[in-house]
């Protein structure tokens, strides 16, 4: 005796779940640093400094986006290729730390932009945060 409805019959609507997947096999913790699977390499994370020099009237070779508005920080959003920027190791979703010794995780939009322009020489401290930049792209029109 089976009393189950039919899906048309049904009065919600049915949604049907992708097949369960069985999760990758278990490794001991000390065979996971040559193991495939396990990527141990943070460093790409860490912060870093990027110097540019910027000739009068020059452009900067990348556009940032965010500000205190958003609570994110300022982020590299978009880095021109074969630019100074791009050959000093810059890349879009960098969060901007600092740059000459000025903190720009608190930073008005507007303000880190009049310093990067007016800079001819940019000492910037950087760190590549892809998750926060994500979230400034959901959160932000500049």
């Amino acid at each position: 005796m089976d009393n189950r409805i039919p899906y048309e019959d049904y009065p919600y609507p049915v949604v049907f779940l992708p097949a369960y997947e069985n999760p990758p096999t278990w490794i001991p913790p000390q065979e996971r640093i040559h193991h495939p699977d396990y990527n141990n390499e943070l460093t790409q994370f860490l912060p870093r400094t990027i110097v540019l020099k910027k000739p009068s009237g020059a452009q900067l070779g990348f556009n940032i986006r965010g500000g205190k508005a958003s609570q994110l920080g300022i982020f590299i959003s978009k880095v021109i290729p074969d630019s100074d920027a791009h050959r000093a190791g810059l890349q879009e979703g960098d969060q901007v730390l600092a740059v000459n010794d000025v903190d720009f995780q608190d930073i008005e939009h507007s303000k880190a932009v009049e310093i990067l322009k007016t800079a001819r020489e940019i000492f910037m401290r950087v760190r590549y945060f892809p998750y926060n930049y994500q979230r400034q792209k959901e959160r932000t029109v500049h």
